[in-house]
């Protein structure tokens, strides 16, 4: 599991917008309960210089981020990207096009208020609860009209340019989220408004100078209006504002794909990455002594008869009979090894012993392959089957899934079929994706990029990868699809096969 979502916990809109009388500004109007957010500028509506603005506060609950840190379910800081996603929300209104969001982190508390209207600006907090453009609180003014935020050198801003006016946001933010966790700044949360050359110009030496208009000299004379997003409080619950955290959560055990050297494979080729597992009374444990990967590792031959290594230790590719194993995460060490034919003399068998400061840790078996010249090019198609897949989940479990992959063209002969089992194959690099069956909405899309947050593991058993249900909305019917890395074509290809399920939310 590679993918979390942390859903905004407040949002809202704050405007200097005028109302329709086009007399009186809106500055004191709330839309925190709102379930779309808006951005615009309007340059000359009122006058010929008049200015009008709208910018989104957002706010999450990081102490959640640093709470699933502390519990393992995310990786520590350097390992995991998050991202802000917003999504747009379709209107009657005129779109802007060609114009750039600027996110900026909020240096003042404020309130997310109970106010709904979007259009005509009549609810009014009149000192109640709920941010508005001259407010941050019931209790507390913004230090500067329109919203107090991070602005000194150094400090996190971040943009995205749009083009159609249609596109989602998605930001990389992981800085800003990082010093958040580490309570380098206070979480305040953010803005999303346009970047100061497109909202509208406005210079106090020549126009209105109430208070509420933003001096702007580098501005726009153009109007750009109305981008809308989802809010939290949106019916759709994939279209939410979250801080989606990535990280690339695939563990390549190469105990069942183990190969020797071989002349025929690039040196990088010829390693493989063997795991050991130290699970104490069903969790993963640290090794005490060996919890930063303070572990060695030694290879031994052996026979399909023999039930333990015998001999000496075999010389490896570097030249020494030990390789320093690494710590991969609570419990998981890992150690990538080489080893020709020829070290291991004829063994069908090679022993891997995990030890260190004369203890023993761990022995296991590895039942290598000689790599072999084809003669032909490789068209496989694929035969796939989650083996424990449930018809139901719970909307709060993670569950870990099993996918069994051969050959679809694999037959045994008649005189084997009566005792022979399929075999199982490995597939180096594949990923999944979700899509809602009644639609064919995509709930989670493959994520193949640098943080390969939706991969699959694999170990002696085969492929395997870990799904949180809590990215899904209850009381739907899902189902998984998988798509395979062609190295020889350079390119995903996605297999036929999909696998349904069903995720509800239990109330008792």
């Amino acid at each position: 599991m590679g993918l979390k979502h942390y859903t905004s916990s407040k949002d809202t809109t704050i405007v200097n917008a005028f109302q329709p009388d086009l007399q009186t500004r809106g500055t004191g109007a709330n839309m925190g309960a709102a379930d779309v957010l808006e951005v615009f500028s309007i340059y000359a509506r009122q006058s010929t210089s008049s200015q009008e603005l709208s910018r989104v506060l957002l706010e999450f609950p990081i102490p959640n981020i640093t709470t699933d840190r502390t519990n393992g379910t995310i990786p520590a800081s350097g390992s995991v990207s998050f991202y802000l996603r917003m999504y747009n929300a379709k209107h009657s209104k005129t779109v802007p096009r060609d114009y750039k969001l600027i996110v900026q982190a909020v240096s003042q508390s404020w309130e997310e208020g109970v106010g709904l209207d979007l259009e005509n600006y009549k609810d009014v907090t009149r000192g109640n609860t709920g941010a508005n453009w001259l407010s941050a609180s019931s209790t507390a003014k913004w230090t500067t009209a329109g919203g107090t935020y991070l602005s000194s050198a150094g400090e996190p801003l971040y943009s995205q340019s749009f083009t159609t006016g249609l596109e989602d946001l998605e930001i990389d933010i992981t800085p800003l989220v990082e010093q958040w966790a580490e309570s380098a700044y206070t979480n305040n949360g953010i803005s999303v408004r346009l970047s100061s050359s497109y909202e509208a110009y406005f210079s106090s030496s020549t126009g209105e100078n109430s208070g509420s208009v933003i001096d702007n000299t580098e501005g726009s004379t153009k109007s750009y209006y109305t981008k809308r997003f989802f809010s939290h409080t949106s019916q759709y619950f994939f279209k939410r504002p979250v801080i989606e955290a990535r990280w690339n959560s695939t563990k390549r055990d190469d105990r069942g794909n183990f190969y020797y050297s071989s002349s025929l494979a690039p040196a990088a080729d010829n390693l493989n990455t063997i795991y050991l597992y130290n699970y104490v009374r069903g969790r993963l444990t640290n090794i005490p002594g060996a919890s930063t990967g303070n572990i060695l590792v030694s290879l031994y031959s052996g026979s399909g008869d023999n039930s333990s290594p015998s001999g000496s230790k075999l010389t490896l590719y570097d030249g020494n009979n030990n390789i320093t194993g690494g710590y991969k995460s609570t419990g998981i060490y890992t150690a990538s090894v080489a080893i020709s034919g020829a070290s291991a003399t004829t063994a069908s068998t090679l022993y891997d012993i995990w030890h260190s400061g004369g203890i023993e840790y761990m022995t296991g078996t590895i039942e290598p392959i000689i790599l072999k010249a084809a003669q032909t090019i490789s068209k496989p198609t694929y035969y796939l089957d989650i083996t424990n897949l449930r018809s139901k989940y719970r909307r709060d479990e993670t569950a870990r899934l099993n996918l069994f992959i051969r050959n679809k063209n694999w037959s045994p002969t008649i005189y084997t079929v009566a005792n022979a089992t399929p075999e199982g194959m490995t597939i180096i690099s594949a990923s999944y994706r979700v899509f809602r069956i009644m639609d064919a909405f995509d709930a989670v899309t493959y994520g193949t990029g640098s943080d390969f947050q939706t991969g699959l593991s694999y170990d002696v058993s085969g492929n395997y990868f870990d799904f949180d249900m809590n990215l899904l909305e209850p009381g739907y019917a899902y189902a998984f699809k998988f798509s395979f890395y062609d190295a020889e074509l350079n390119s995903w290809k996605e297999q036929s096969q999909a696998f349904k399920f069903r995720v509800e939310d239990y109330e008792y």
